[in-house]
């Protein structure tokens, strides 16, 4: 997948990402029939959140016979990436260290999570194998 640098999507467009992302190709109704259950959007609105989507370069469609099929040009790493740096940047002035000292201030991170995050800087930030 190409990676976009700046890629801020509402709550909205990332429920919708990711069941491309799950999916890999799906339609209009393939997408709506999945959030329509679980949020009751309509198929129109789902059309009208792809057809931005892919103004954006953010998803790509292609014609199989009458029916758009839809599939994400960014992948949900790159997405998470760029969401994170927008909030850290907005509030905490790009300081990550601010951003770590208020998730252990606010207790949403435990202490067994502590310890995961000490050995992946150990690594370098690379996950566990």
């Amino acid at each position: 997948m190409a990676r976009t640098k700046d890629v801020s999507l509402s709550e909205l467009q990332i429920a919708l990402m990711r069941v491309l992302w799950r999916l890999g190709e799906a339609s209009t109704a393939d997408v709506a029939a999945e959030l329509g259950d679980a949020r009751g959007l309509k198929h129109t609105t789902v059309a009208t959140l792809l057809t931005r989507l892919e103004k954006r370069g953010v998803v790509a469609q292609r014609r199989d016979g009458r029916q758009l099929l839809y599939r994400a040009l960014v992948d949900e790493a790159d997405v998470r990436r760029s969401m994170v740096d927008d909030l850290l940047g907005a509030l905490f002035g790009g300081d990550a260290r601010q951003l770590v000292a208020h998730l252990v201030q606010e207790s949403e991170i435990a202490p067994g999570d502590l310890a995961k995050v000490r050995r992946r800087l150990a690594r370098g930030g690379r996950d566990e194998d």
